[in-house]
C-alpha cells in the first residue's frame, strides 16, 4: 500500500514539474515582454510629445493601440504640468527665467483625453512638463498561475507597468 502512495504523490509531483513549471515560467516571460513593450512604448510617446511640442489624436490613439497588442488592458494616466505664463505679477522683480519662481498647474488624462476626442491636437509649450504611467488592469496567465499556486498577488496589484515623463524642450510651431 505505501508503494503504491509513493507512485501516486511520484506522478504528480512530476505531472507539476513536467507541465505547470515550465507553463509557470513561459508566462512570466510572456510578461516580461509585456513589460519591455510597454515600457518602449511609453518611452517613446513622452519622448515624441517633448520633442514636438504637441499630443496629436493619431499618435495618442497608436501609442494606446501599441499597449493593446500585448492582449492586457492598461490604465493610462497622463499629468502635463503647465508653465504659468504670469508667475507673480505682485512683485516688481519678477522673471520667469529665476530659478524657484516658475509656477505650475497641472492638466489631467480626462481634460486631455476630451481634446484629443474632438479631434484636436494639445498644445503645449517649452517648458512644460510631461507624465504618463500606465499600469495593465488585467491579471494575466502569469499573475492568476501565482494566484492560484503561491496566494501572492492580490487583485489590485500590478505586474506590468511603466512610468516616463520630461520637460517639454519646443513649443509647438503650428498654433
Amino acid at each position: 500500500m505505501s508503494d503504491t502512495l509513493i507512485t501516486v504523490i511520484g506522478i504528480g509531483l512530476a505531472a507539476i514539474l513536467m507541465f505547470v513549471f515550465p507553463l509557470i515560467t513561459m508566462s512570466d516571460r510572456t510578461d516580461d515582454i509585456s513589460q519591455l513593450t510597454i515600457e518602449t512604448a511609453t518611452t517613446e510617446f513622452v519622448d515624441e510629445v517633448r520633442t514636438t511640442g504637441k499630443i496629436v489624436p493619431d499618435k495618442y490613439y497608436k501609442f494606446l493601440e501599441n499597449l493593446g497588442s500585448t492582449g492586457n488592458t492598461y490604465n493610462v494616466e497622463m499629468e502635463i504640468k503647465v508653465l504659468d505664463e504670469n508667475p507673480g505679477k505682485k512683485t516688481t522683480q519678477t522673471s520667469n527665467e529665476k530659478i524657484g519662481e516658475n509656477v505650475y498647474y497641472s492638466v489631467y488624462t480626462s481634460q486631455i483625453e476630451e481634446n484629443l476626442q474632438k479631434g484636436r491636437t494639445y498644445k503645449l509649450k517649452e517648458g512644460d512638463i510631461v507624465s504618463v504611467n500606465v499600469k495593465n488592469t488585467s491579471l494575466t496567465l502569469a499573475q492568476q498561475l501565482k494566484n492560484f499556486f503561491y496566494k501572492v498577488i492580490g487583485s489590485d496589484t500590478y505586474t506590468i507597468a511603466a512610468s516616463h515623463g520630461g520637460i517639454v524642450t519646443a513649443t509647438s510651431t503650428d498654433r
